[in-house]
């Protein structure tokens, strides 16, 4: 008898192509269906064309334009016309401006359980409420699966979180994810997928525990994964796609490498302080804070019920003059869903200021608040600066402590609003006809690619020397985001199909030893390296921070420990990461240090000596496969499949 198997391995095991299920360990999977953006996916489409691919070769692929919406020139809408001539081209769904975010559409239109997802933006793990294998990755691996290639990453724990009880009034699933954050912080899921189940799973909806899977990024987890159960088949229905359900979960006796429990009724209003989502408070601990923004939605709540509290509690009251209310809603649908109950009047009414149907102030595109007040959002991040504001103060929470916050202009525990009823079921029957998918055509041979004037090709990287010796340009601290690597926001997102100039931006909050920018001081030196602490990498999966500083002659990324994400970019791009072997070896380096490596003598399960000019040699750490190692000798991903492919052609 084949041994009980939870979730997370059957899911695992049906779309592995090679490896073994032993922590740690690479695995090859099967990708049933990719996730492309448009903050992420130009990048996606020119890898492809840099592949020579014909058609993808998924099930499905879809390209959302959801990041990028503000249309203040021509660059903008230049790189929506490329992605829909791309999708044409190469076989891919896509969603036009207005569609809606990608998570939640694809969750009801696309997602299926059982299947495995991959996608260009981190929060792809969303996917996971619906039972599917939901992997966030960079473009390259995204634009890889596409091309039929497994994607690689290193087996995870599972991690059981056992839900029991019921969630009280005025506490909901944001909550929960928060109280994870506040246990665990955000590298507590790091190397793990966290699986959850038990009793209380009953009274959380698919878009309830989207919530929850979206959010599990911010813990640094691989993905999240709920079975497939009663409320699963009730979603699919009500999307018109019941035939699409198949019940999941783990077999029983299954065993998990973590186990720990949730009692729904004992979590409390939470809220994350600036500058972390791991940053976790009670509300009740911080009321009485002014309050400048109350924001309500993105991928993190994009549910009917996230909107339908809110325009329940501001029914027929208005928030102060000195309170900003943002509503964005997360698609078309749901706009239209809200237009029809009525609801999205009282929002109105109340003072909302409703804008257009996507990622907008999550992403830092619109709605950056005022210098130095508090902006509470229902968004996955408040890393610094991210909301578009440099100096920002931004405060995660659930729409009930955000609504409540904006009614009273000051931080306040919705729970002082006593005990209180609001019908937040959805509208049934078909809201929209429309499909908000544009279709490929059966062949794009034909289908030319529309460059306008700021789009490029995917540069051309070089192989690593057999020799290197670069100069340190900066010394970071811990828990860098992408964010600080390569921001996001107006000024920077609509250069991303132009890397030459999008690397002016990178690591914008840093300057080097002697005053300058890294951009000018790195396109003076060239080959280079960086150094850092823990968690470095942490949140957005966009490669460009990645690729542009790899642009600009980054070579060797030294940190005491990488996020999952941004550690297989660097290697896609042939950026060497290697880790110091105690955090105190950070110290031993210095900016303005020059390293030397043989690089030729990396080897797997090997120490490697770095030699730091003028100090000392330093032993320094590394778990880079064979693989992970002849890509980054090839110069990167695109390089080493290219070579394979003319190796197996001869």
């Amino acid at each position: 008898m084949p041994s009980p198997q939870n979730l997370t391995q059957k899911l695992i095991s049906s779309h592995l192509e090679w490896g073994a299920l032993e922590p740690g360990a690479e695995i090859g999977l099967h990708v049933d269906q990719t996730l492309t953006q448009d903050a992420t996916g130009t990048l996606v489409m020119l890898a492809l064309e840099a592949l020579g691919l014909d058609r993808v070769k998924t099930e499905v692929s879809a390209q959302y334009v959801d990041h990028n919406l503000i249309q203040a020139d021509h660059k903008n809408p230049d790189d929506h016309l490329f992605l829909a001539s791309a999708c044409r081209r190469f076989g891919i769904e896509f969603c036009a401006p207005g569609g809606g975010v990608s998570h939640p559409v694809h969750m009801q239109r696309l997602g299926i359980p059982g299947k495995s997802l991959l996608g260009s933006d981190s929060h792809t793990c969303a996917g996971g409420a619906l039972g599917m294998l939901a992997i966030g990755a960079g473009g390259l691996d995204v634009a890889l699966a596409m091309a039929g290639e497994p994607y690689v990453v290193p087996m995870p724990e599972v991690w059981n979180v056992q839900l029991v009880g019921e969630l009280d009034e005025w506490v909901s699933a944001k909550d929960v994810i928060l109280e994870l954050l506040r246990r665990h912080g955000v590298s507590g899921g790091v190397g793990r997928v966290i699986e959850y189940s038990g009793p209380g799973l009953v009274g959380l909806s698919a878009m309830d525990r989207h919530v929850i899977a979206n959010m599990g990024a911010e813990l640094g987890a691989t993905t999240s994964v709920f079975p497939s159960d009663l409320r699963t088949e009730e979603f699919l229905s009500a999307q018109g796609r019941g035939e699409d359900f198949r019940a999941l979960a783990a077999d029983d006796g299954a065993s998990y490498d973590y186990t720990e429990t949730i009692e729904l009724s004992e979590v409390e209003p939470l809220i994350a302080k600036p500058s972390s989502p791991g940053n976790v408070v009670p509300v009740s601990d911080v009321v009485g804070e002014p309050v400048y923004q109350g924001y309500i939605g993105s991928s993190a709540n994009p549910g009917y019920r996230d909107f339908a509290i809110a325009a329940a509690m501001v029914r027929g009251k208005h928030t102060p003059p000195t309170v900003s209310f943002d509503v964005n809603p997360t698609s078309r649908r749901l706009l239209l869903m809200l237009i029809r109950s009525g609801l999205l009047a009282d929002l109105i009414g109340a003072g909302a200021r409703v804008h257009q149907t996507g990622c907008n102030g999550c992403i830092g595109m619109g709605q950056a608040p005022a210098t130095g007040t508090n902006s509470l959002r229902t968004t996955p991040r408040n890393f610094p600066g991210r909301s578009g504001t440099r100096e920002d103060r931004v405060w995660l929470c659930s729409p009930e402590t955000a609504t409540a916050s904006a009614l009273a202009g000051k931080i306040t525990d919705p729970r002082e609003l006593g005990r209180q009823w609001f019908d937040l079921e959805a509208p049934r029957g078909p809201l929209l006809a429309e499909d908000p998918y544009r279709h490929p055509p059966t062949s794009g041979a034909d289908e030319p690619l529309e460059k306008g004037p700021n789009i490029g090709s995917m540069p051309t990287l070089d192989p690593l020397p057999k020799r290197l010796e670069v100069r340190v340009l900066l010394s970071l601290p811990a828990d860098v985001s992408t964010d600080e690597i390569l921001p996001a926001g107006t000024r920077v997102l609509p250069y991303r199909s132009n890397i030459d100039k999008i690397a002016d931006f990178c690591f914008e909050p840093y300057e080097t030893k002697d005053g300058r920018s890294y951009a000018e001081a790195a396109r003076e030196l060239r080959s280079h390296a960086v150094v850092a602490g823990e968690n470095y990498g942490q949140g957005s999966s966009r490669e460009h921070a990645a690729l542009a500083p790899r642009h600009l002659g980054l070579r060797l990324v030294l940190a005491t420990s990488l996020s999952r994400i941004h550690r297989a970019n660097l290697i896609n791009y042939g950026v060497l990461p290697l880790l110091f072997k105690a955090p105190e070896d950070k110290d031993a380096v210095s900016e303005g240090d020059t390293l030397g490596l043989d690089t030729a003598r990396l080897a797997p399960d090997r120490d490697a000596a770095i030699e730091v000019a003028g100090k000392k040699t330093l032993r320094v750490a590394h778990d880079l496969s064979e693989r992970e190692l002849e890509v980054i000798f090839a110069g990167g991903r695109i390089a080493e499949v290219r070579n394979r492919v003319t190796a197996d052609r001869t």
